[in-house]
């Protein structure tokens, strides 16, 4: 028996999301929908269902990777697990004694049926569950004006969606799915191997439980179609770079019937020109001169809503220092807003006149030297 994680292509630490997403891109790739007449598709849809079945559930997945441990599947003891009418060729049921580890041939039946459907050798098989889209993420760029104010975007999603002709049913508007003979309606048919029943996916329903006599024009009967999707989404005021917006039930359609996944708009915002953001608050840079420092000022301050507010600059202000203006920064998704945060720059003349020289000597000669207590 193949190893199945070699078959889905994922290592055997895969998480269930990766067995799942490997399913579905093999399983779209394999269906017979998309390959008819081909008998090797066909085969190779069979096994995937088969390992799927088996990795998808955590307690088979534990019995599946206890027997592969123990020898019961791939190349070894002796040239493989290969059931035969009096049991099991190449298959030495000593070896589940070593290492304090007891096996009976009935104790590994029960494993096996377990695994594959069958109970006790009857093989009653079941259909397939319905399952859960997988979710889907797309990203979104907003300008900072938009982050700031709130902005409404339309954003294309291109994604495998429930078929607008027959609903998700595959079948012809108009008719109806049948419950399929070949298994009626359990999706899995019982196959005698030795001692064992291992049930199979059904070829005739292809482990679905019913078969479409009328299939849909729309989608081939499968239910789903390859559409693109544009969903309004709806980024609030105060929005953060990198933020996750949810929209439940937008992502790609369920299988067999079962709920959409969820769609994630990532949203990235453009930096601004004039104004840096730390989280809620904003910092923007005051440029003032030798004067306006050492004396002391009042200068416009821009605000990020277009408007300008007075700020007083205490005489005495070194290069760098910050001073506060509350509640002017970004708005805060729960109510109220951040702070602006003005960081004074002083700008010092590059070239000085023979005046402004004369008068800056002058003034100089009034001052301590500050590094006269170093000496």
């Amino acid at each position: 028996m193949s190893d199945f994680y070699q078959m889905l292509g994922v290592s055997k630490t895969a998480s269930k999301d990766e067995i799942r997403k490997a399913f579905r891109a093999l399983a779209r790739q394999y269906h017979p929908d998309k390959n008819p007449d081909d008998k090797a598709a066909e085969e190779k849809f069979k096994e995937i269902n088969q390992a799927y079945e088996t990795l998808s559930d955590p307690e088979k997945r534990k019995q599946y990777d206890e027997l592969s441990r123990l020898g019961a599947f791939g190349p070894g003891a002796g040239g493989g697990f290969r059931p035969g009418a009096g049991g099991f060729q190449g298959f030495d049921p000593r070896m589940f004694g070593q290492g304090g580890a007891h096996f009976e041939m009935g104790d590994l039946g029960d494993l096996l049926g377990n695994l594959f459907g069958g109970a006790g050798g009857a093989g009653r098989g079941r259909r397939s569950a319905a399952e859960r889209g997988a979710d889907l993420q797309v990203g979104v760029t907003v300008s900072f004006d938009d982050a700031l104010h709130g902005a409404t975007v339309r954003v294309p999603v291109d994604k495998p969606d429930t078929c607008d002709v027959c609903h998700g049913s595959g079948a012809k508007p108009g008719t109806t799915p049948k419950i399929c003979p070949e298994c009626q309606g359990r999706g899995f048919v019982a196959r005698n191997q030795g001692p064992f029943a291992l049930s199979q996916p059904c070829l005739r329903c292809r482990g679905q439980g019913t078969i479409i006599e009328e299939p849909c024009a729309g989608c081939g009967g499968s239910g789903v179609q390859n559409q693109t999707r544009r969903y309004v989404v709806k980024v609030p005021a105060g929005v953060k770079d990198g933020t996750k917006i949810r929209l439940k039930g937008k992502g790609e359609a369920g299988l067999r019937g079962g709920q959409p996944g969820d769609l994630f708009v990532h949203v990235r915002v453009e930096s601004d020109d004039l104004f840096e953001r730390r989280g809620d608050n904003l910092v923007i840079e005051m440029p003032i001169t030798v004067a306006e420092a050492a004396l002391g000022t009042s200068v416009k301050t821009p605000t990020p809503d277009g408007g300008h507010v007075s700020l007083r600059v205490p005489a005495g202000s070194r290069d760098g220092r910050t001073l506060r203006l509350r509640g002017k920064g970004m708005p805060k998704l729960k109510g109220g807003h951040g702070d602006l945060l003005v960081r004074l720059r002083l700008e010092m003349p590059q070239k000085l006149t023979k005046e402004q020289k004369r008068l800056f000597e002058e003034l100089a000669a009034t001052f301590a030297n500050p590094r006269a207590a170093e000496r």
